[in-house]
C-alpha cells in the first residue's frame, strides 16, 4: 500500500515543478515579448514623427525615405530637419530612463531620478555657470548655440556629480528614509535653482536669452554635433551599466546578500552614480532640462516585467525614448505651427505621478 502511496506523491511534485518551470519560461517569454513590442513601439513612432510637419508625409513614404537614403525633395526634410529632433529625443529618452533605473537601485529608492535627486537642476546650474562665466554659449536668433561643448558638459556634470555626491553622502551617514531623501534631493535642487537664478541676474542681454532658451527643455537644438557628443558621452555610460545589470539585482535584495554574492557595493553605488549622473548632465547640457523622463521610463517597465535589472535596463531606456519621442512629436503638433518645449509636456506627466508614487508610499 505504501509503494504506489509514494509514486502519487512523486507524480505530484513532478507536476508541481514542471508547473513552476512552465510558468517562469511563460513569464520571461512575456517579458521577451514586451521587449521586442517596445523596439516596434518606438519603431513606428519614428515614422509617426517624421511624417509630422508643415508638410505632411505619409509614414510609408518616410520608411521608403529611410530605406533608400533620399535626400532629394521630402527626404531633405525628414533627414536634414526632423530625423536630428527624433534621433535626440531616442538618445535622451533612453538616458534619462536608464539613469533614473540606476538610481532607483543603487539608493532603493522608487522615487529617485535626475530630476528628482536635483542632479538635473545642479546640472543646469554647471551649464549656465559655463555660459556666463566661462563664456562657453551664445544665442542666435532661434535657438542656443554652445561654443565650447566640451567645456559646457564638463562643467554640467562637474555640478551634476557633486549633487550625486551630496546624495549619497546623506544616504550613507544618516541613512535617511526615501522619501526623506527625495526631500533632501529637492532640497539640494532648490539650491542649485538659486544658482541658476543668480547666473541669469549676472548674464548679459545674450547670454540670459541663451539660458532662458536652452532651460526649457527643447530638442530643437539638436543637430550633428549635439548627438554626436551625446552619444560619445553616453554609450560607454550605457554599457557600463548594462554590463553590471546582474550585480543591481544583487543590490536589490540588500548590501549584505550582494556582498555575500562578491559584489563590491561601494564600488558598484559609486560608479552607478557617476555613470547615470554623466548620462543625465550629457542631456541636460545639450537639450536643457527634461523633467520626469528618469522616473517615467523605469515604473511604466517595472509594472510590465518586473524588477529584474537583466531586463528591466533595456526595457526602461527603450519605453523613455518612446515617452519622449511620443511628447516631443505632441509638443510640436498641439498648437502648430507654433512648437511648445517638450519638457513643459513631460512635467505635465510626470508630476501626477510622482503624486501618485508618494501616495502609494505613505499608504504601504
Amino acid at each position: 500500500m505504501d509503494a504506489p502511496i509514494e509514486l502519487d506523491i512523486y507524480y505530484s511534485d513532478g507536476a508541481e515543478r514542471s508547473s513552476v518551470v512552465g510558468r517562469y519560461h511563460a513569464h520571461t517569454r512575456r517579458k521577451t515579448v514586451f521587449l521586442f513590442t517596445s523596439g516596434a513601439l518606438l519603431l513606428l513612432m519614428l515614422l509617426i514623427s517624421a511624417s509630422i510637419g508643415a508638410i505632411g508625409i505619409s509614414p510609408a513614404n518616410v520608411l521608403r525615405i529611410l530605406l533608400s537614403g533620399d535626400l532629394e525633395g521630402p527626404g531633405r526634410i525628414v533627414w536634414s530637419v526632423r530625423m536630428p529632433r527624433i534621433v535626440g529625443a531616442i538618445l535622451v529618452g533612453a538616458a534619462l530612463s536608464l539613469s533614473g533605473t540606476v538610481m532607483q537601485s543603487v539608493l532603493r529608492n522608487p522615487l529617485a531620478s535626475p530630476y528628482t535627486l536635483g542632479l538635473s537642476n545642479a546640472a543646469a546650474f554647471g551649464a549656465a555657470f559655463a555660459i556666463v562665466v566661462l563664456s562657453a554659449g551664445r544665442a542666435d536668433s532661434s535657438s542656443i548655440a554652445i561654443n565650447s561643448p566640451y567645456v559646457v558638459t564638463i562643467s554640467a556634470f562637474a555640478f551634476s556629480l557633486t549633487a550625486a555626491a551630496a546624495v549619497l553622502l546623506l544616504a550613507k551617514l544618516t541613512r535617511i528614509s526615501a522619501t526623506a531623501m527625495v526631500l533632501a534631493g529637492i532640497a539640494i535642487g532648490s539650491m542649485f535653482a538659486a544658482g541658476l537664478t543668480l547666473m541669469q541676474y549676472l548674464a548679459d542681454s545674450v547670454q540670459l536669452a541663451n539660458i532662458v532658451s536652452w532651460t526649457f527643455g527643447d530638442l530643437g537644438r539638436a543637430d550633428l554635433r549635439a548627438i554626436s557628443m551625446v552619444t560619445i558621452a553616453a554609450v560607454p555610460s550605457a554599457v557600463f551599466l548594462l554590463h553590471h545589470r546582474w550585480e543591481f539585482n544583487a543590490m536589490d535584495a540588500g548590501d549584505e546578500t550582494a556582498k555575500g554574492l562578491g559584489v563590491n557595493t561601494e564600488r558598484l553605488r559609486v560608479a552607478g552614480m557617476v555613470a547615470a549622473s554623466l548620462l543625465s548632465a550629457i542631456s541636460v547640457a545639450f537639450f536643457g532640462i527634461i523633467a520626469f523622463i528618469g522616473l517615467l521610463g523605469p515604473h511604466i517597465a517595472r509594472r510590465v516585467i518586473g524588477g529584474d535589472h537583466r531586463r528591466l535596463m533595456y526595457a526602461s531606456p527603450l519605453l523613455g525614448a518612446i515617452i519622449l519621442l511620443a511628447s516631443d512629436t505632441a509638443a510640436r503638433s498641439v498648437l502648430a505651427p507654433m512648437v511648445l518645449p517638450v519638457g513643459i509636456l513631460t512635467s505635465m506627466l510626470g508630476g501626477p505621478l510622482f503624486i501618485y508614487l508618494l501616495l502609494k508610499r505613505r499608504m504601504q
